[in-house]
């Protein structure tokens, strides 16, 4: 069985313990102190209520926190409740089972009861709690023994049970801005809980921390520690100066946002799709890259590239899916790293590329008349004529040979009578199309009778 902690925070003045890092010692013990999420504490929003309720005269609204990591929702469950004074019992799903959720309830049934006081479960990562584990925080949350303040990283209208959904207010956090990031950051140089000034930032290095934490306020602070620890294990000075060199050196590189399984995932992958049909290869690149470095399948990635050859740039340049097949082919044999260079190529060249959608738009317009049921029986003439039997009913009966005619083609007609006249192909006037436009109006001029 997980143990079950109760928090304590420490706020003496100068308080450092060189096994705490510096993000738990930074974490703020009332809402006034939180960075960020402005959206979510003003004045008379459910949070900050739930922090002023100090009697539960207000009653109990139980919450789900959803967003980036490093953004706030241990924080903001612990900020409320130390400035409730409620009982703050904390569990990760990571390692609680149903009897540590079960032990909470009891314990919390029994502090109401007997003392008049209030409950606040923080459960961190509920998105790792299966149904069954979910279904054992109903109770509780339905008959107000707890207030529940749930945290994930994932979409919770995939991760968590609708009976909870519908129980808990679902507050978004947003990843933290660069003026949000840099009060955290002055905060921690400064304070008697952090550093102290014990240390001095220098401008560009102030910048680079930002810049490298890419709106995750925890990584900012694990960034400033390592740069102090190395810029007083080097400096000869009697303040010891972090500069950008310094944080280079500390911080290896800026964390990227992506999610396998989640909405980043969805995300990255939508804005190369679009960045390739919309011709922006920088960007297409860019978004190519941001998937390399966060380990997604590469032969996902070849997949959507050969889609995006069929779908985006179609007939205008028939090569485009050849080298995308190619790209596929090459990434398979020789595996990651290299195959990001035949991605690349690939990727480049549909970028580049002049872009159709008529083959398949014409698909689909023949694929909506199928299934309205316009579809009609196929012409006599058109019928397989091979079957014993088949001539005597007229099948094959006045059929032309293509090869026969010095044109290589015919008039003749294809489509059932029902669709006579029907066109679905449109060809543009995008690079190779341009001339396949011009030969299929000849061709069909001759074929239905036009000329």
């Amino acid at each position: 069985m997980a143990a079950i902690s109760i928090a304590v925070m420490d706020t003496r003045p100068g308080l450092r313990s060189g096994a705490t890092p510096l993000a738990v010692r930074m974490r703020p013990t009332s809402l006034d102190e939180v960075a960020g999420q402005k959206h979510l504490l003003t004045p008379g929003s459910p949070l900050v209520s739930l922090a002023s309720d100090k009697s539960g005269e207000q009653g109990s609204v139980s919450v789900i926190l959803w967003g980036p990591p490093g953004t706030g929702k241990t924080t903001l469950a612990q900020a409320i409740a130390h400035s409730s004074g409620r009982n703050f019992v904390e569990l990760s799903a990571v390692n609680a089972g149903v009897a540590d959720v079960r032990k909470v309830m009891e314990q919390a049934l029994s502090s109401r009861d007997l003392y008049g006081v209030t409950t606040v479960l923080f459960l961190d990562e509920i998105h790792r709690f299966s149904k069954a584990q979910q279904d054992a925080l109903l109770p509780g949350v339905e008959n107000g023994w707890i207030i529940l303040i749930a945290a994930t990283t994932e979409n919770p209208s995939f991760s968590v049970i609708s009976p909870l959904l519908s129980r808990s207010l679902l507050l978004t956090l947003e990843q933290l801005s660069d003026e949000d990031l840099g009060t955290v950051i002055d905060r921690a140089v400064s304070d008697p809980r952090g550093l102290n000034d014990a240390v001095v930032l220098s401008p560009d290095a102030r910048a680079a921390l930002i810049r490298l934490a890419s709106g995750d306020a925890r990584r900012a602070l694990t960034g400033l520690e390592a740069a102090a620890l190395s810029a007083t294990a080097t400096a000869d000075d009697e303040v010891p100066v972090i500069t950008d060199d310094i944080v280079a050196l500390a911080v290896d590189r800026a964390l990227l946002r992506y999610d396998r399984n989640g909405d980043e995932h969805y995300d990255v992958i939508s804005a190369f799709i679009k960045s390739v049909r919309g011709s922006d290869v920088d960007a297409a690149l860019h978004y190519l890259a941001r998937m390399i470095e966060a380990g997604e399948d590469p032969r996902f990635i070849a997949r959507r590239v050969m889609i995006s050859a069929a779908e985006d740039i179609g007939m205008a340049d028939p090569q485009a899916l050849v080298i995308a097949v190619a790209a596929a082919d090459a990434v398979q044999y020789v595996g990651m790293p290299e195959g990001r260079i035949p991605l690349a190529e690939a990727v480049v060249y549909l970028a580049t590329a002049p872009k159709s959608n008529a083959s398949y738009m014409g698909l689909d317009a023949a694929i909506a008349d199928v299934r309205a049921g316009n579809f009609g029986r196929v012409p006599k003439h058109l019928r397989d004529a091979h079957y014993q039997g088949a001539k005597k009913l007229g099948h094959g009966k006045g059929y032309k040979y293509s090869h026969d005619s010095e044109l290589g083609v015919v008039e003749q007609q294809y489509l059932p009578d029902e669709l006579a006249g029907a066109q679905y192909y449109q060809p543009t006037e995008h690079g190779n199309e341009r001339d396949v436009s011009a030969r299929w109006e000849k061709l069909r001029r001759i074929i239905r009778g036009s000329r």
